[in-house]
């Protein structure tokens, strides 16, 4: 089954559901056993229409399960939850998520968890930095500010010898247009509030994984935090699935035209975007990506004030965090930041990211033109 069937038609039942062609939102919390079983009892565990969703993002990423959560975060503490203990160690890319971070650097070192940074552009620095009581490899790859890549199958080799489990946020690429479970990753995260839901109306997440290990997060580190998908959520989220192979097409196609833009503009003194030539994991995107997404970051060639006073002065993008959606978006990220943050997450001063979106990709040129110009 192809990708586009996928996301149209697996798992939708319709004699299940009198014929309707959009299933239902099953809006309730427990499920009534008195005259018989249907196999659900409580909606913290599992729900029809929250697995309607599990079944098309597990297929799509072609893993055996997949469990929503209420929110990215949710999906990504419960991933790691899953894999440490306490006294244990994680390995982790520094371009990584910035809550993701700041869960393992400073939530989990209550619990005795300590995590070790690296690029990760490079298997010999994970070995080097390895030890006996390493339990996870968190990757992010390509990560959503600068863009690193990871060799997910020399990575994954290199865990699975030393029985250490792998978990890759694979949110930039999509299911679409990156697979990590084919190269031996063990686990995968999403944000459902990006490219999955595509409307900006959704917070949510999704991990994938093996069947054992989604069953047992299901009663476990989802059930326990509670960090479970709404139906309403998952019904909005199937709604975004449908147009998921159509938007990204789109995304893709405008991203490339600007991205190539911005690199050849007198006020853009670098780009990063994975589809360009000039960027550092070119080619080992070309092994890993099917596709490109619409997710781009440049550095403008100004001081941070100015960079700052150039943003309101774009009319297309609006000012925010968040991306995915049809929306276009830019945030400061590298603007105003430390030496020292700077040096630990590999963000360059006054890095900023734009989310091109399903507008025209002339119409998001020729603001992005009007705006840069105005920069001294």
């Amino acid at each position: 089954m192809s990708k586009e069937e996928i996301c149209t038609h697996l798992g939708d039942d319709y004699d299940r559901y009198l014929g309707a062609i959009v299933p239902p939102i099953f809006q309730n919390s427990l499920f009534t056993r008195k005259t018989q079983n249907h196999g659900y009892v409580y909606t913290r565990i599992s729900n029809p229409t929250t697995e309607i969703a599990e079944r098309k993002i597990a297929a799509l990423e072609e893993g055996e399960a997949a469990r929503c959560f209420s929110s990215g975060m949710g999906a990504i503490s419960a991933g790691i939850m899953y894999w440490v203990a306490q006294n244990t160690h994680v390995v982790c890319v520094k371009s990584a998520y910035g809550p993701a971070r700041e869960f393992l650097s400073s939530y989990l070192a209550a619990f005795g968890v300590e995590v070790t940074f690296v690029s990760g552009e490079s298997l010999e620095e994970i070995e080097q930095v390895v030890r006996p009581n390493t339990k996870l490899l968190y990757l992010e790859s390509p990560s959503s500010h600068i863009f690193a890549m990871q060799d997910l199958q020399a990575v994954a080799d290199f865990a699975r010898a030393r029985g250490i489990g792998t978990l890759i946020d694979n949110t930039w690429a999509t299911p679409l247009y990156q697979n990590p479970l084919r190269y031996g990753i063990d686990m995968v995260v999403h944000s459902a509030s990006k490219y999955l839901g595509g409307h900006s109306d959704i917070i949510g997440g999704v991990l994938i994984g093996s069947a054992e290990a989604m069953e047992r997060i299901a009663y476990k580190e989802r059930a326990l935090f509670g960090s479970v998908m709404d139906p309403h959520q998952s019904w909005l989220l199937l709604r975004g699935l449908r147009t998921l192979p159509v938007r990204m097409k789109q995304h893709q196609e405008s991203a490339m035209t600007v991205a190539a833009f911005l690199e050849s503009h007198p006020k853009v003194e670098r780009v990063f975007y994975p589809g360009l030539p000039s960027h550092p994991g070119y080619e080992l995107g070309r092994k890993q990506l099917a596709g490109y997404t619409g997710l781009i970051s440049f550095v403008p060639r100004a001081e941070d004030q100015a960079i700052r006073d150039m943003i309101p002065k774009l009319r297309y993008f609006e000012h925010g965090p968040s991306w995915g959606g049809f929306e276009s978006l830019i945030v400061d990220v590298g603007v105003g930041i430390s030496e020292e943050a700077s040096r630990s997450t590999g963000i360059p001063h006054g890095l900023v990211r734009i989310s091109v979106g399903l507008e025209r990709a002339e119409t998001l040129m020729a603001d992005l033109d009007q705006a840069l110009n105005t920069l001294p």
